[in-house]
């Protein structure tokens, strides 16, 4: 018989923009959504609190976050960590949690993380640029990187300028035009921002229509094609988040009274072999989430079909996109994607968003309005997977090695792509984007294709009006290129 792991408390906190001094930081938010969390767990639940689990923050240094948090809310936990950079760590937090907790290596565990991103001083740095500003130059993990040497020569190394690619490799695969294509994509953030709307916690909270989300305007200037600004993840803002888990038989002499506690049925998580763009196969799917969703369908007992909700990690439309097709969620289905309203409108600072969306479900499963659903968290270009299911009614599910197993062996897909450094001649494109400055000006375009001997690339197109005229119009995934070296650069031309 194994005790159900729950979650007992959970609490959110936002900082408004216009919030007076003395202003917060990160760890003031994260100790006020703890104490928000112990209030929906019950008296005394805080004080119990023997595993401490941070959130690795980026909006500023924290040298030692774990214990700063523990002192200022006088906890004496005998374990203390903080996380890694990625967006999957709130998931695969709770999965370690709940391992920890099967094999009592744990009783009760408080999971945090908080970022105050909004600039709020003439000097605080603004906008993608931002997205780091808290990672010190010696940082040891290479888990801060997301593309390679060669990518980030050619101009990547933000999510802003990674994820179009998945988007206009996914335009190409639904044979649809740009109008089309658009309004698909434009429909779906409309109704992020419009559930968005109603949650208290979101940074922006009125809904936009498709049309004003996809057209770019003085106020919606174009990042990265197709993406403007109301497309791609909100990253200056204030949030903060928290949750409690224990055991059930734990959690019935801790609670003393409190609401219902929501259980977590099972997790996992996968990290796809492919790691870069340049080693990818095919810029629609993501083995790591399809092997994520699987092996958490397998150790919770129930598979997507039998949800009633989810919260998709939403940073760009296509993470949405490629969820919904390796879940098997079809464009008919009505049920919830997201409970928060996405990273785009709810906001989705640094590695925590998740964390809020695993609040907010297991508020929305106490609440009743939803039985059961899924969570899932992508770290950065669909690299890092973690997805877990929440329950209102218990299993007694084995989770007791799910955690270690997934640590063991995380590795899904095939390895990556055989590619060429320095191509020249005959290539074919795969996917690419157009870059544009703050003046919504092209600044390059950024290409991904093969050779004739099926070797990857990566290259910036000619910057040429024609070029960036021809990009933005139609799609242009499986056009012949002429490809050649300028500057210790790969340039290419379309060669027809």
């Amino acid at each position: 018989m194994h005790s159900p792991i729950t979650l007992i408390g959970w609490g959110q906190i936002t900082q408004r923009k216009d919030a007076t001094p003395p202003w917060q930081t990160p760890l003031d938010l994260m100790a006020d959504a703890a104490r928000q969390a112990a209030a929906v767990a019950g008296a005394g639940v805080l004080q119990e609190v023997d595993t401490v689990l941070v959130v690795h923050t980026q909006s500023r240094h924290l040298p030692d976050a774990g214990a700063a948090l523990v002192a200022r809310l006088g906890l004496t936990p005998r374990t203390v960590k903080v996380s890694g950079i990625g967006g999957h760590v709130p998931q695969y937090f709770v999965n370690q949690a709940a391992g920890m907790l099967a094999r009592g290596e744990a009783e009760t565990v408080l999971i945090c993380g908080a970022e105050t991103y909004y600039p709020r001083s003439a000097d605080a740095v603004r906008g993608d640029a931002g997205l780091l500003q808290g990672i010190p130059a010696d940082y040891a993990s290479d888990d801060a990187v997301g593309s390679s040497e060669l990518e980030q020569a050619h101009g990547l190394s933000l999510p802003i300028h990674g994820f179009p690619l998945f988007e206009n490799a996914l335009w190409a695969r639904s044979g649809l035009s740009r109008e089309a294509w658009l309004a698909r994509v434009g429909a779906l953030w409309s109704g992020f921002s419009a559930v968005a709307a109603t949650h208290p916690n979101a940074w922006t909270r009125a809904p936009v229509d498709a049309a004003s989300i996809t057209t770019p305007g003085p106020d919606n200037r174009p990042i990265a094609f197709p993406y403007t600004k109301r497309m791609v993840s909100l990253v200056m803002a204030d949030l903060g988040a928290a949750v409690i888990m224990s055991t059930a038989k734990r959690a019935g002499a801790l609670r003393d009274g409190a609401g219902a506690p929501v259980y977590f049925l099972g997790g996992a998580y996968a990290r796809d072999r492919q790691r870069f763009f340049i080693e990818k196969a095919d810029y629609t799917r993501s083995p790591a989430m399809a092997q994520a969703v699987q092996r958490a369908e397998a150790r919770a007992g129930i598979t997507a079909a039998e949800l009633e909700c989810f919260d998709l990690y939403s940073c760009f439309p296509c993470a949405v996109q490629v969820a919904q097709r390796e879940i098997g969620i079809d464009a008919h289905d009505t049920r919830p994607l997201t409970l928060t309203g996405g990273l785009g409108f709810f906001g989705g600072p640094g590695s925590n968003y998740a964390l809020h969306g695993i609040a907010t479900m297991a508020e929305a499963i106490a609440a009743g309005r939803y039985r059961n659903g899924m969570a899932t968290a992508l770290g950065w270009f669909m690299h890092k997977y973690a997805a877990g299911i929440y329950s209102a009614t218990p299993r007694e599910n084995d989770l007791r090695e799910t955690d270690l197993a997934d640590t063991t062996s995380p590795d899904a897909g095939a390895g990556p792509v055989p590619m060429v450094a320095a191509p020249t001649g005959p290539g074919t494109l795969d996917t690419y984007t157009v870059l544009y400055d703050r003046e919504q000006r092209p600044v390059c375009s950024l290409l991904y294709g093969h050779t004739p001997d099926g070797l990857r690339f990566v290259a910036n197109g000619e910057p040429a009006p024609a070029m960036y005229a021809a990009l933005t119009g139609e799609n242009q995934v499986g056009r012949a290129l002429q490809l050649r070296q300028v500057g210790g650069r790969n340039v290419a031309i379309f060669a027809d």
